[in-house]
């Protein structure tokens, strides 16, 4: 079992900045992506950002756009997510998530999605 827990979030204004935190406990996730999903009212969980642990290769969604960064800190066990430049349509729920890669892929859809954190609260004010 992988334990995920997840901060970070609060309210802040468009334009703003924010960092995400996903501290993992229990089983190695050295072999797994560890990485975020977000969900908005009214819509799916989809995914965001993901790093490899044991490589640190980065992943993110296209609509990221270069605007956010995910790192990892191996001695603390911890997942970061920078956001910058944030947008209204940001405005989501954030799930830190772990998984072991599939076919050596990273998993990018949330029902394959094997652990989840509590999810934090991200609200951006236009």
């Amino acid at each position: 079992q992988v334990q995920l827990v997840d901060a970070g979030g609060g309210l802040v204004q468009a334009g703003d900045s924010l960092r995400l935190s996903c501290a993992a406990s229990g089983r190695t996730v050295s072999t797994y992506a560890v990485g975020w999903f977000r969900k908005a009212p009214g819509k799916d969980r989809e995914f965001v950002a993901a790093i490899r642990w044991s490589t640190g290769r980065t992943y993110y969604a296209d609509f990221v756009q270069g605007r956010f960064t995910i790192s990892r800190d191996n001695s603390e066990n911890t997942v970061y997510l920078q956001m910058s430049s944030l947008k209204f349509e940001d405005t989501a729920v954030y799930y830190c998530a772990a998984s072991p890669l599939i076919r050596d892929k990273v998993v990018r859809v949330a029902e394959r999605v094997h652990y989840w954190g509590q999810g934090t609260q991200v609200t951006v004010s236009s």
